[in-house]
């Protein structure tokens, strides 16, 4: 499962170990001096539902329902949240995570790569359930173990290796966990892309040192040539790409090709780069060495 960044409390609170709370009181993380309820993490069942029912939509008419995806960031800060893919979604009948996703069996599994990727990016800590990680293909059954056989079936295995994949690139980029709760930490760089399905955002870390883009594309198109705005002039290299080969992609990636910053506004910021984008595809940049710009 997911890499889940939970602390222990000191033993003088009032709760003696790490807790989670599900409901829509206000102030559920809040210490109780501070009138609130002094949980630690507080699941984020809006996201959640959100999400899981825009997975499930056609991606020709998801362009009609792209504010399910931003909507979560207007109240992102009010707790501190847990991004759970809760047992009562992948349970009696509500189909498992993999089989929510639309579409064909490509697009079902591309879906939930470009979806894992984006929980990733996503503030919040994670939480999956039961088989998630590996795109199991029915739901959970209380009265049996997991469907560990899947594994070795080779798209299976490659769900899996994507999800390694990404709870190491969490372990290694505290700008995926230091601000979950500091505005600081998250900026859109364009979140109102509906026609193409398309979200691109990055986070950053406390001192600057560390930071990432996301763009996920939730349609079934690949765009080349795309041109996204980027907060530094710094050069780029891609990290993550859900679309290669030994996830079950396409092979659309740029690998290990720098990717340099050119002084032309776009999305709002001083500077932009043109990529390939995948189809149902998720593309992960990481910041390579400084580059300065003599002043004119």
């Amino acid at each position: 499962p997911f890499f889940l960044m939970i602390r222990r409390p000191p033993r003088s609170t009032l709760f003696p170990y790490t807790t989670l709370f599900r409901s829509a009181w206000a102030k559920v993380c809040e210490s109780p001096k501070e009138g609130g309820l002094g949980f630690n993490f507080k699941w984020n069942m809006g996201w959640m539902n959100d999400v899981l029912e825009y997975v499930q939509i056609d991606t020709m008419f998801r362009k009609q329902h792209h504010g399910k995806l931003t909507f979560p960031m207007m109240y992102n800060y009010a707790e501190n949240y847990l991004l759970p893919i809760s047992h009562d979604e992948v349970v009696h009948g509500k189909k498992s995570l993999l089989n929510k996703m639309f579409g064909d069996e490509w697009t079902k599994y591309a879906g939930f790569r470009v979806f894992m990727a984006f929980m990733m990016g996503h503030p919040g800590k994670k939480l999956t359930f039961m088989g998630c990680e590996f795109a199991q293909l029915i739901e959970w059954r209380e009265f049996e173990q997991l469907d560990w056989y899947l594994l070795k079936d080779k798209k299976h295995k490659q769900s899996q290796d994507l999800v390694k994949e990404l709870n190491e690139l969490y372990k290694k980029h505290k700008c995926l966990w230091e601000l979950d709760r500091d505005i600081k930490g998250f900026e859109w760089i364009d979140a109102d892309n509906a026609g193409q399905s398309i979200y691109s955002f990055v986070r950053k870390s406390k001192k600057g040192d560390d930071a990432l883009v996301f763009i996920c594309n939730f349609k079934a198109e690949s765009y080349e040539d795309y041109r996204i705005g980027v907060p530094y002039d710094k050069n780029y290299i891609e990290v993550l790409n859900t679309d290669d080969k030994k996830f079950g992609g396409k092979g659309n990636v740029m690998g290990s090709k720098i990717i340099k910053a050119e002084e032309e506004e776009c999305h709002g910021k001083p500077y932009s780069i043109e990529i390939t984008v995948p189809p149902m595809g998720a593309v992960v940049l990481g910041l390579q060495n400084k580059r300065r710009r003599k002043t004119k």
